[in-house]
């Protein structure tokens, strides 16, 4: 699953230090989200979702593989 986060980040003008803060991660945590690298439990994926006024699904981008 893609992640949409660094498009909805950008979209916000938010830092991403001032998110990694806002969320209680290192920015080096939320690199590795951005780059699908790992991915956020979920009550910081509600919590940065909150921030980006978003829902949760709209955080990542559907692909026909992960069917």
């Amino acid at each position: 699953m893609k992640s949409r986060m660094n498009d909805l980040i950008v979209k916000s003008g938010y830092m991403k230090k001032h998110i990694a803060k806002e969320l209680g991660i290192t920015p080096n945590q939320l690199s590795n989200w951005l780059a699908s690298r790992s991915y956020p439990p979920l009550d910081k994926a509600y919590k940065l979702a909150k921030l980006l006024n978003c829902k949760v699904d709209d955080l990542y981008e559907e692909d026909e593989k992960d069917y």
